[in-house]
């Protein structure tokens, strides 16, 4: 008999040490499930915010590329305003060199007009046309490019001008040079 009332006792000792298990593992998974809800929540939270960020930066970069082909398009009618002076005063020289700096005067003039009115991406696509329409054509002109880029830095590394010496030599005998 104390043999059975043992086992009753371990028993009803084992069901409650069982359920006080699940319901452990129910109240654990339950706070795992809400953390997790909570830091996909917050990792959404962020991703958008970084879109935003990353968008308004975006925009603004190309507020600021926009603006910069609008000066570059008016820098381009002042200089196509300094060609035409100028091929004014070639005219008593020479009138065909004045003729054809006022057709290249005229040429700047368009193409900067054109450049005015149009946005970063038209721009982009514009190249990007020009690009699948003469693949050559832009072949040769960044062949050319790199041409001469590497002319100018060889060019400049090879000239590299020496400095003369601060202090002033000494001759033999020990007193300086003037």
């Amino acid at each position: 008999m104390t043999n059975q009332s043992f086992e009753d006792a371990s028993s009803s000792d084992f069901s409650e040490h069982e359920a006080r298990n699940k319901k452990f593992r129910d109240t654990t998974g339950e706070t795992f499930s809400r953390a997790s809800d909570a830091a996909r929540g917050a990792a959404e939270k962020a991703k958008r915010a970084a879109g935003d960020a990353a968008s308004s930066v975006s925009d603004h970069v190309m507020g600021l590329l926009n603006d910069q082909i609008v000066v570059g398009a008016q820098s381009a009618n002042h200089f196509a305003g300094s060609m035409r002076i100028a091929a004014d005063d070639l005219e008593r020289e020479s009138p065909m060199l004045a003729g054809l700096v006022r057709g290249f005067a005229h040429n700047v003039d368009q193409y900067a007009d054109r450049f005015e009115d149009q946005t970063v991406e038209q721009l982009v696509k514009s190249a990007s046309d020009l690009t699948r329409r003469q693949p050559a054509l832009v072949f040769g002109l960044a062949a050319l490019a790199g041409f001469f880029a590497y002319r100018t830095f060889k060019t400049a590394s090879d000239s590299s001008v020496s400095s003369p010496p601060i202090q002033p030599a000494r001759n033999p005998a020990g007193n300086y040079n003037e």
